[in-house]
């Protein structure tokens, strides 16, 4: 029987769009086993995945090297058939270095990628590219040679008991706004989005939503807004309650981060703002109810680097700030 094992280690929007090589591994190997192993702190995105045996995590944090070694044992132990490494650096290529597997797949990037028997070169379209190469498609080049070259689309699974926490906040139509990034350069500015939500339908009631260290700012942009029902839900849903409460909002706001990949695995509307960064990268919208809204003028400034800064390199940080209500507006009748 065939026994396969996925290793994504990165964040948690690199875990979601990971999804999609769990649906194609199983569409054609119905009967194997698919394992999954990531990072300490992303185990809820694929808590009860009906496709999902077993989920391997490893503890990054607290005695990271350590633990490394007891995770890359337990996968030695396992006895794989495949590995599918789709993170690109050292660790995880330790990790399937020792696996023992027969079939062991991954980028080119990775210094244990000389251990692969597929290795594939790890591209990443030119910033103003057409035709560009999203990220699930450069994932799926790991497994075409044993299922085919179209990739699946990613698949969160809330339960039930997710569905029906969320309900409360359902009674009336809602959007749904995630204003953080890891990257300061990746997150549109408090004040844009203060503008955007009091724009925003009077009958809609806004949720917030994001983790407990995005409380901080959630509060903020509540405290400064003029719109009358605005709730700061960060910390308080997991990453499956968050997924539910989007799928059934009028629209979704991200960021490019990682609930704009929540949109995508569930099929929920999304307007996603990329500021510093750019869709060729590979990594926006899925479905055809997504729109990315970005600055108008090609910059000669952006993309300033494939995951942002901490701040604007240049000190203006036009990308965002130009940024049209008009534009983030585009599927309400509302006339600003």
């Amino acid at each position: 029987m065939n026994k396969f094992l996925i290793i994504q280690t990165a964040f948690t929007g690199d875990v979601v769009l990971a999804t999609a090589i769990i649906e194609k591994l199983h569409s054609h190997y119905p009967g194997a086993q698919i394992d999954f192993l990531l990072r300490k702190g992303n185990e809820g995105l694929l808590q009860n995945h009906p496709l999902i045996k077993n989920l391997l995590v490893w503890d990054k944090q607290d005695h990271k090297n350590r633990n490394l070694l007891k995770i890359a044992w337990r996968v030695r132990k396992e006895h794989y058939t495949h590995i599918i490494n789709i993170h690109r650096f050292s660790t995880s290529g330790f990790i399937t270095f020792l696996s023992g597997a027969k079939h062991k797949a991954g980028f080119d990037k990775n210094p244990f990628s000389f251990c692969y028997t597929k290795k594939v070169k790890h591209i990443i379209s030119a910033p103003y590219t057409q035709n560009f190469i999203h990220e699930v498609q450069r994932n799926q080049e790991l497994i075409d040679d044993i299922t085919d070259h179209d990739a699946s689309l990613p698949q969160l699974y809330p339960g039930v008991a997710d569905y029906d926490l969320v309900k409360q906040y359902q009674t009336v139509p809602y959007v749904c706004v995630a204003p953080s990034s890891v990257w300061f350069t990746k997150q549109f500015p408090k004040e844009k989005w203060i503008e955007l939500i009091s724009l925003l339908p009077a009958s809609h009631a806004i949720y917030l939503l994001g983790a407990p260290a995005d409380s901080l700012l959630a509060d903020s942009i509540l405290n400064g807004n003029l719109h009358k029902n605005v709730k700061n839900l960060c910390g308080t849903l997991s990453f499956l309650q968050s997924a539910a409460l989007m799928q059934r909002a009028e629209m979704n706001y991200t960021n490019d981060s990682a609930p704009l990949h929540f949109a995508s695995a569930i099929n929920a509307p999304i307007t996603a703002v990329f500021c510093s960064t750019v869709p060729a990268f590979g990594f926006g919208p899925l479905r055809e109810n997504g729109r990315v809204v970005e600055i108008a003028d090609r910059l000669y400034c952006r993309p300033c680097g494939l995951h942002g800064h901490k701040a604007c390199p240049e000190g203006h940080f036009r990308c965002a700030l130009e940024i049209t209500n008009e534009q983030l507006l585009w599927w309400t009748s509302k006339t600003i």
